[in-house]
């Protein structure tokens, strides 16, 4: 099944992965907690975890008592930040073909203004969603 707004499965895992370990109240989140909620592979989890620790979203601690919290307040990361940790800078982009020009020569897109709006409405969810506001809410 196709989607209009698709996501990598690693920003995917990312922004459910950073769900799970803000709403976590013993910190810091084993991998196997975060794997068990997530349902995947740990090595592959790991992966993604240490591109957020990298990107300055986590902290990471070594060992049996170890595991991952947020390296900010839930208040200040919001779903954009982690987003753009694992698949870069997000484009805002009205046209389904790079070239910036209709290939097919029309001179107005099929699509309207549907394709910028949309981009453009999910972006600012993505920015004004923090995982503070995720924990609140219920997620």
């Amino acid at each position: 099944m196709s989607s209009v707004i698709a996501f990598s499965e690693a920003a995917s895992l990312a922004l459910h992965s950073m769900a799970v370990i803000a709403r976590e109240k013993e910190l810091p989140v084993s991998l196997t907690r975060i794997t068990t909620s997530t349902g995947v592979s740990s090595t592959h989890l790991a992966k993604v975890l240490q591109r957020l620790v990298k990107a300055g979203l986590l902290l990471s601690t070594r060992g049996p008592k170890g595991g991952f919290e947020t390296a900010r307040p839930l208040e200040a990361i919001s779903l954009l930040d982690i987003y753009e940790a694992i698949e870069g800078p997000m484009e805002v982009r009205s046209c389904l073909f790079s070239s910036g020009s209709c290939p097919f020569g029309f001179d107005r897109c099929l699509f309207g203004n549907l394709l910028d709006e949309t981009n453009r409405t999910f972006r600012d969810y993505l920015a004004a969603t923090t995982l503070d506001r995720l924990t609140r809410e219920g997620a």
